[in-house]
């Protein structure tokens, strides 16, 4: 049986940390950031975790 790949997206998209939960980047933050804020576009540079609820939908997708 051939191997199961994981999808290039997700890999992408996410990483792991030491402890296991998956780290995103925020969104919001690709164009019209004349609109936005300071304060909100410096927020938005910042990672942030997956929620609880679609972690292990995103471990699938990796293959974790």
């Amino acid at each position: 049986m051939p191997k199961v790949k994981s999808r290039g997206g997700a890999k992408k998209r996410f990483s792991v940390t030491g402890t296991g939960k998956i780290k995103r980047e925020k969104a919001f933050r690709s164009h019209i950031l004349t609109s936005k804020s300071k304060k909100r576009k410096r927020k938005l540079r910042q990672s942030t975790l997956v929620s609880v609820a679609d972690q292990k939908r995103i471990m699938k997708l990796m293959h974790i």
